[in-house]
């Protein structure tokens, strides 16, 4: 499994010298923090003392990769990249939302859909603001807006994501929760 993760890495590294070699701002900065946030899954299980199975580690390495991959061009050339992305990231979230309320003995179902959805709206701002920011100030976004219609559609890929969460997330999530 190191392999793998040594592979994903890897291939979000050969994505920041992609956006070195084409002097795109917005690629170098999302391979960047994507390589970062490769490395979570072992911090959280330093830092909170849980175990990650293999998989898991390499579905949120994957979430990093294919986001950081989508910025030199599947994002604009492949239709439903976009989808994936979202849908994946937004699994990530409600597992964790997920998580954290089974550990407390709460009903995840409220509380997975709406951390998604307000995290999802809160990112689609953020995106539009720094679209605008960064285009008033003379700057190449390192966000990409697409308009209403792509906004709407990641919304509900985000939500597509949360649904998966509370129909599999007993099953793919239990070594979380267990004491």
């Amino acid at each position: 499994m190191r392999n793998v993760e040594r592979g994903i890495r890897l291939g979000i590294l050969g994505a920041f010298v992609h956006g070195i070699r084409r002097r795109n701002p917005a690629i170098i900065v999302n391979a960047v923090l994507s390589y970062g946030a490769s490395f979570l899954p072992g911090v959280v299980e330093r830092m909170v003392g849980i175990q990650f199975r293999p998989w898991q580690r390499i579905y949120v390495e994957i979430a990093m990769l294919t986001h950081a991959v989508g910025m030199c061009g599947p994002y604009d050339e492949v239709w439903w990249w976009d989808h994936l992305t979202h849908t994946h990231s937004a699994t990530l979230l409600g597992g964790l939302v997920h998580v954290i309320a089974r550990r407390r003995n709460q009903a995840p179902t409220p509380r997975v859909l709406a951390a998604v959805m307000v995290v999802s709206l809160g990112w689609e701002v953020l995106e539009f603001l720094i679209h605008v920011v960064a285009r008033r100030l003379g700057f190449e976004p390192i966000l990409v807006v697409y308009g209403p219609r792509d906004t709407l559609l990641d919304l509900v890929f985000d939500l597509v994501g949360a649904l998966l969460v509370l129909l599999f997330g007993d099953w793919f999530l239990a070594n979380f929760v267990k004491n």
